[in-house]
């Protein structure tokens, strides 16, 4: 698998906001990392005029970056959940067939007591304690051919059963460490999320409207251009499958965590929409980077996975003319950006 990785691409032009709430910003930051309560916004700043846009610009991607981190953790516990379920039932099917044995172990006691043969250590064998019988293989030698075959029977499905009773119990136990886990990195999303919406408000309503992802950065880029796009078709019968898919949700809202169908966060979205093609994607941003063949951004084709920043923790569509789409960040709908809209880490073919 060829990998190509670029250093952050240019975007289209978009002015640079220029209104701030420097205490505002400040108090967002602090309550992420924990800190104290935000305080009340002072006077806009004119010599920092890029700040608000910088600070809100990294408060949502620590947002996202904590939704992808959830969004593994919630997968794992899925897992683990399906792990422990089928773990419960080979127990339930240990112990039936433990109680099966015991029961024909009675039932061959009953004949012997009949006939006023029964062996004490056979008796001892058919107690309630397993580790008893499974203590006691000596006294086998001292029963006829039938019994003992059905003890030595009973003694592995014992040993089977108590097997079976560890692996659950230890995936229980894993499984309790990442829903605790899913708490924290929930409460990390909330918290980003509410820092985050601070800073936005302290924006007018305007500038609020026409916030995207990036804006801090574009100023830089808007004077590069991006590499030729040429407009091609989509790269295969199912990636066009995907296109379509995505954009039938066009205005759907961002949710954290969602995967469909009708609100998604960044992954979800491209999850869904490879699923409704048929084909399955990772849940995340990170693993879906790697979720095909990595191609050069001038020959990306409708349905091709644009991944963002250093820590890919943010994933568009391709759907070609220069544009992707996605769904943003918490508070916006699914819609269509420009592929230069943030640093692109690599361009993904599934």
């Amino acid at each position: 698998m060829a990998s190509h990785r670029r250093s952050p691409q240019p975007g289209l032009a978009v002015r640079t906001t220029r209104v701030t709430v420097l205490s505002a910003a400040a108090a967002a930051t602090a309550a992420l990392a924990g800190g104290a309560a935000p305080v009340a916004a002072a006077a806009p700043s004119p010599a920092a005029g890029q700040d608000t846009a910088t600070r809100l610009d990294r408060l949502y991607q620590q947002a996202e970056q904590a939704t992808e981190s959830y969004d593994a953790a919630q997968e794992r516990a899925q897992r683990l959940r399906a792990d422990l379920a089928t773990l419960q039932d080979r127990a339930a099917q240990g112990q039936q067939r433990v109680n099966e044995l015991r029961d024909e172990l009675g039932a061959l006691a009953a004949e012997q007591y009949r006939g006023g043969a029964l062996d004490p250590s056979f008796a001892l064998l058919l107690s309630d304690d397993p580790e008893d019988s499974l203590d006691r293989a000596a006294t086998l030698d001292r029963l006829g051919a039938r019994q003992t075959g059905r003890l030595r029977q009973l003694q592995d499905a014992e040993r089977a059963l108590q097997a079976q009773r560890s692996q659950a119990a230890g995936k229980l136990a894993e499984l309790n460490q990442t829903t605790a886990d899913l708490g924290r990195r929930k409460a990390a999303v909330q918290q980003a999320l509410a820092a985050a919406q601070r800073v936005l408000h302290t924006l007018p309503p305007a500038q609020q409207a026409g916030y995207a992802p990036g804006t801090a950065d574009r100023a830089s880029r808007d004077r590069a251009a991006l590499p030729a796009l040429p407009d091609l078709p989509a790269a295969s019968g199912r990636a066009a499958l995907a296109v379509a898919a995505a954009r039938q949700v066009l205005g759907a809202p961002y949710v954290w965590g969602a995967t469909g169908p009708h609100a998604f966060d960044c992954s979800g979205l491209m999850q869904y929409a490879y699923g409704r093609a048929g084909v399955s994607l990772p849940r995340t941003s990170q693993e879906q980077m790697n979720a095909g063949r990595h191609v050069p951004l001038d020959q990306a084709r409708p349905g091709d996975l644009i991944v963002y920043r250093g820590d890919a923790g943010h994933v568009a569509m391709y759907v070609g003319a220069g544009r992707v789409i996605h769904a943003p960040y918490p508070g916006a709908r699914v819609r269509y950006d420009p592929v230069g809209m943030m640093p692109i880490t690599v361009v993904t073919r599934p």
